[in-house]
């Protein structure tokens, strides 16, 4: 990857890496490990200089369809009510305009924001504005649901909540998941297999399966003693890579 005129910079080298569909994985490493820049290129959001990405055996030029993306920072319209920023995501779709409201008001449901459809974004918590940018990435019918660390700016009792929501969403519909995140517990809590990368260039360093069936108890979780067998590799491979 070049950066304006500077020499080429290897941010990713190496990276072979397979997700099987309605699967839950997380990216977890130091801070400049590439897991963004990682995603960003499944996205087609960022042009991978050698290699290939394929999603359903089609290989990744430009924006791929079925791809939904939630950012740390949802980005909402504020001029906008809450079913405006879902329907902007359908803008571009052949639906006719009933079919998109049939759509939307599925996501307000499936997302607990039914009853805020007609608020701005401004009048809603940081929470709420990330349920939104997760319903409007839901409302596009994604095959892979690309986040990148959507709960990282939130309280942790908001955190919590939200984790137990997009775990019993995501199952309930299926979604492929590759999600990036700093926070171990969390990649454990919502994954099926936790992927942690390597710096200097990014690479994957290893890739760890995640016990049990999702989505998962928080409370059994907290207890089981094989999850905290499993933070501390976790924590043990990011520190040594």
């Amino acid at each position: 990857m070049r950066v304006g005129g500077q020499a080429p910079l290897l941010v990713l080298n190496n990276v072979d890496l397979e997700i099987r569909a309605g699967e839950f994985v997380s990216l977890i490493g130091k801070s400049g490990c590439g897991k963004t820049t990682l995603l960003r290129m499944m996205a087609g959001l960022t042009p991978c200089d050698e290699g290939q990405i394929s999603i359903d055996g089609v290989p990744v030029n430009g924006v791929p369809p079925h791809i939904g993306f939630v950012f740390q920072d949802p980005s909402l319209l504020p001029w906008r009510t809450v079913v405006g920023n879902l329907e902007l995501a359908l803008e571009h779709t052949k639906l006719s305009g009933s079919d998109k409201r049939d759509v939307v008001d599925q996501y307000l449901r499936v997302t607990g924001l039914t009853d805020f459809a007609s608020y701005p974004p401004y009048k809603l918590s940081g929470g709420m504005q990330q349920r939104v940018g997760l319903a409007r990435a839901l409302a596009v019918d994604p095959r892979v649901l690309l986040m990148d660390e959507p709960f990282g700016a939130l309280d942790a009792m908001t955190r919590a909540n939200l984790q137990v929501e997009l775990a019993r969403i995501v199952k309930d519909l299926g979604t492929t998941v590759l999600f990036v995140t700093h926070d171990v517990e969390e990649a454990i809590f919502l994954s099926d297999r936790v992927v942690v990368m390597g710096t200097q260039p990014g690479r994957v360093r290893k890739v760890l399966d995640v016990p049990g069936d999702r989505p998962r108890d928080q409370v059994q979780f907290a207890k089981n003693p094989a999850f905290s067998e499993l933070r501390a590799e976790l924590l043990r491979l990011i520190e040594a890579a």
